[in-house]
């Protein structure tokens, strides 16, 4: 620290103590003029000022005192954690080396001898206050420090949970893929298969109704006509006829409802997506939505109401993770059935998604920590406290905000606001990121 900052701003208070008031006149008049000077007639009272707000700078403390004299009271201060940094000079008419060594092991900083001689009371008197202003410095300088070096490894740690979380998720997205890969492939077939039996059938049912015509022109009742007649009627072919075709319709639209998870699937990873790209945010909502069905069909009824939106720039994946925190959240906070609602808009240069439930709702107290990390209000075992976080942390990357609305007991909605083309100094480097 520059040597101006140790520049007395304010004048040193400083307390003396003596029984014998022409000491204290003495004393006084030579510090005065500098200093706030405080005087003290006995042990006790000096214990008691120094224990006062605001404390002295220094002490200077008569060693021969009736009562309680000098060592006595400065065992008292440095016993004291609130007195015991305040620097003690001895003030005392013996010279022996054996009283001086007394005082310094109790903790005195330094001595003044009687009878006084001004530029040597006052030299002692500045050194020490400018040794305490420097400690109290210091000691300011390590609380700083302290604080600082907290500060940085929380934030350290938040960086270093919110990477762990990128890379999970960028795995999660690649498993994603694959699976989708994987399955794509065998439903490629089968669906193919399926059409390609149905035609088949048909053909088969044709020949039937091909065999039933010539049934009816055969005069004869031979006994082969009337097995096959008994086999029609055991088997129940006109039922079979109709179910096929029905069994065949469903096993079709079962694969294309499983092709068109795959898609959803593929298009929530998103695994190329690792640059910045103009994307369609009602598109990567309807996928998301379709991945958490199993989370909200059984007890939730979603209404979806979408304005007219641009394609957005930005990391789409990713944005899709924050709307899959909040409609998982939106479905938690219902607790039998309810209702959520999913609405978008556009507003200036500004998009917005608004995710709300018929939920519990959140405290007062509660909405102001909702973003930080690993804070929930589920119970133990049910969240992390790291989905609203991630959010936050996503869309504050996207140059966007978070607004929260909730009253207990009717609901909440979470709304996200984006901007179109984020500003792109933040945008080219959160993209180095």
């Amino acid at each position: 620290m520059d040597a101006d900052k140790l520049v007395e701003t304010t004048r040193a208070r400083i307390l003396l103590v003596d029984d014998d008031t022409a000491n204290l006149g003495i004393l006084g008049g030579l510090l005065q003029p500098q200093y706030d000077v405080l005087a003290a007639p006995s042990g006790e009272r000096a214990l008691q000022i120094a224990s006062a707000v605001p404390q002295p700078d220094l002490i200077l403390l008569d060693v021969l005192m009736p009562g309680m004299d000098g060592y006595a009271v400065l065992a008292r201060l440095r016993d004291n954690p609130a007195t015991r940094d305040i620097p003690v000079i001895f003030v005392t008419g013996m010279d022996s080396i054996e009283d001086e060594e007394k005082g310094l092991e109790l903790g005195a900083v330094d001595y003044i001898t009687k009878p006084y001689r001004a530029p040597v009371v006052l030299a002692r008197v500045r050194n020490h206050l400018e040794l305490k202003r420097a400690r109290d410095w210091l000691k300011d300088q390590n609380a700083f420090l302290e604080a600082e070096v907290a500060r940085r490894q929380k934030e350290n740690e938040g960086i270093q949970r919110r990477l762990l979380q990128s890379d999970k998720l960028a795995a999660i997205g690649q498993i994603a893929a694959g699976v989708a890969h994987e399955i794509n492939n065998p439903v490629g077939f089968v669906s193919s298969n399926m059409g390609s039996l149905e035609r088949y059938v048909r053909d088969l049912l044709e020949i039937l109704e091909a065999y039933a015509a010539l049934e009816g022109l055969v005069t004869a009742d031979s006994a082969a006509l009337a097995a096959v007649r008994e086999r029609k009627e055991q088997k129940n072919l006109d039922f079979l006829r109709d179910d096929i075709m029905q069994l065949i319709a469903e096993s079709r639209e079962g694969l294309q409802r499983v092709g068109k998870i795959v898609q959803d699937l593929k298009s929530f990873a998103r695994v190329d997506d690792s640059n910045w790209q103009w994307a369609d945010l009602r598109g990567g909502l309807e996928s998301t939505l379709n991945m958490v069905s199993n989370e909200l069909k059984y007890h939730c009824t979603v209404h979806q109401d979408y304005g007219d939106l641009p394609k957005v720039w930005c990391l789409s994946s990713q944005l899709n993770q924050v709307f899959m925190n909040l409609l998982v959240n939106a479905g938690q906070a219902i607790a039998g059935k309810g209702d959520i609602s999913i609405r978008t808009g556009q507003r200036g240069e500004e998009v917005f998604v608004a995710i709300a439930d018929s939920g519990a709702g959140i405290s007062p107290e509660n909405q102001r920590r909702l973003f930080e990390p690993f804070f929930t209000t589920k119970p133990v075992g049910k969240g992390t406290g790291l989905g609203l976080s991630l959010a936050f942390s996503i869309v504050q990357r996207h140059g966007g905000r978070i607004e929260v609305d909730s009253t207990p007991g009717k609901g909440s909605s979470f709304t996200v606001w984006l901007p179109v083309k984020p500003d792109p100094a933040p945008a080219a480097a959160n993209a180095r990121t």
